[in-house]
């Protein structure tokens, strides 16, 4: 089996360097680099990668070794048909560590087809520190870094306005672009930077907020060897992921202009404000799966996949989304939305993804605040009535909660508080010193847990106690049964 590099799998050319990216780790090479070696591919944007080490330790040494080559496997459902390929991803033409070749970083700024720039360092990494100084080399912070970088280009170019950066940081924070951008300025009045530089860096660069979604797994230690023997290369920086991708990017029309994703069949979407794509996904993606955990798990099924593979499960977490949750979602088209669903709903069947559903139940009281209960809110004051189907996911989630179910212990996991807590109120319960309807009046009041007192929305607390009685007198499915049926 050869060796990865570009001379033994002949791709010694390599496009003007475009693009700068903080981080090479699984996810932006199973992300970004892909999506810029499809731009490659199929238009003519013509622009390659280089990776910037954005830490101290290590040094990307196989990266390096295969200058900038790996191969990318990609499976999924697409409309209800498994998909499999392996790509070999050619963007990326070098690495440069700034501990040990700050020179050449500060050089790429001088180069005149850079234009783009691409992070993850992680939710941590873009924060300002007062310890990092202009004449570090490096300072350690990646907004830091960054901003040396800039002020190095502003100088070489004379403060030439064309010479500004597109920036789309990857981090999975909130307004991540605009982030950025505050940190950069923050750095900028810290290093006592001149006026001149600070309105170059505001006119000049455009920072985009973007929101990323792919599930990369990394690498598929359980058939590399398959994977290996087909490529008929060595690969280490094999790596695996889901075949659905999301990129949205707000930024303005220039951003659009220069990133021909339209010309390609990549989800890239470019609008106005990626607030509501975020919100979209907290409740279709986060809150599908936050709906189906209780249900399936007091249901038997323990993974995502089995989950799907069950009829009844399956029509739940489909009717909470396109009954429920869509109908919340007033901003967006009825065909995105169901696009999306549909989407969703692909990503859970997909059999190579192993999800345990005891491991997304960590802390599914914050996760129902955050992703299900604006979704329950909204759509009582819009119709009038309770969402039904949310309302028993809530109360199976509260039936989970108390640890045990038919006989098996549940390893229920949050803070210790909130556990301490469902253990105690369930106690009584089954001490006879309260009702059913009581035990839930007492969690769902507990203002600690839920950040409000859920039990003062009308009938909330009175259909919970129903739906948790039923279950014990009739079991799981044929309450399932009940709610489809109603």
């Amino acid at each position: 089996m050869q060796k990865l590099n570009r001379t033994t799998a002949n791709k010694t050319t390599i496009a003007p360097e475009r693009v700068m990216q903080f981080g090479g780790g699984n996810f932006l090479r199973a992300f970004t680099d892909w999506m810029f070696d499809v731009l490659n591919k199929e238009t003519n944007f013509n622009g390659s990668i280089v990776i910037i080490k954005p830490t101290k330790r290590g040094d990307y040494d196989e990266l390096k070794e295969q200058e900038g080559l790996f191969h990318l496997a990609l499976d999924g459902i697409r409309n209800g048909e498994l998909v499999s390929t392996v790509t070999l991803v050619e963007s990326v033409s070098r690495v440069i560590q700034p501990y040990t070749q700050w020179e050449e970083y500060l050089k790429l700024a001088e180069s005149p087809d850079l234009r783009f720039i691409v992070s993850n360092t992680t939710e941590s990494g873009i924060k300002f520190s007062e310890a990092d100084a202009f004449n570090d080399n490096p300072p350690h912070e990646f907004p830091a870094k960054l901003i040396v970088w800039l002020h190095h280009r502003f100088q070489f170019f004379n403060g030439d306005k064309s010479k500004g950066c597109i920036i789309m940081p990857c981090e999975l924070i909130e307004q991540n672009g605009d982030a950025l951008h505050a940190t950069l300025l923050q750095y900028a009045k810290h290093f006592n930077l001149s006026e001149a530089f600070i309105e170059w860096l505001n006119n000049s660069n455009y920072f985009c907020n973007t929101l990323v979604d792919r599930i990369v797994s990394g690498y598929p230690t359980d058939r590399a060897e398959s994977i290996l023997n087909q490529i008929g290369y060595e690969d280490p920086l094999l790596v695996a992921g889901e075949d659905y991708h999301s990129w949205v990017i707000q930024g303005p029309a220039i951003v659009q202009t220069e990133l021909p994703f339209a010309k390609t069949n990549l989800n890239v979407q470019f609008v106005d404000d990626a607030r509501a794509y975020r919100e979209m996904k907290v409740r279709i993606l986060n809150g599908a799966h936050t709906s189906l955990v209780p249900v399936a798990y007091l249901s038997g099924l323990r993974t995502v996949k089995e989950s799907m593979d069950n009829p009844l499960i399956l029509q739940f977490v489909n009717e909470v989304l396109s009954e429920e949750i869509t109908k919340t979602l007033q901003n967006f088209p009825e065909k995105e939305l169901n696009y999306f669903v549909k989407a969703v709903l692909d990503r859970f069947k997909n059999p190579t993804l192993k999800h345990f559903l005891i491991s997304i139940s960590l802390n599914s009281t914050s996760k129902f605040m955050a992703r299900l209960f604006p979704a329950l809110s909204e759509y009582t004051v819009a119709y009038d009535e309770l969402p039904k189907r949310i309302v028993f996911s809530l109360s199976c989630l509260i039936r989970f909660y108390k640890g045990e179910f038919n006989g098996e212990a549940i390893a229920v996991n949050d803070a210790q508080p909130t556990l301490d807590f469902f253990k105690e109120t369930w106690k009584q319960k089954e001490a006879g010193e309260i009702t059913t309807t009581e035990l839930v009046q007492t969690i769902l009041s507990n203002t600690t847990i839920w950040g409000q007192n859920l039990d003062a929305m009308a009938g909330l607390s009175l259909a919970v106690a129903k739906n948790i009685e039923a279950i014990e007198n009739n079991g799981m499915e044929t309450e399932i049964k009940n709610i489809l049926a109603k």
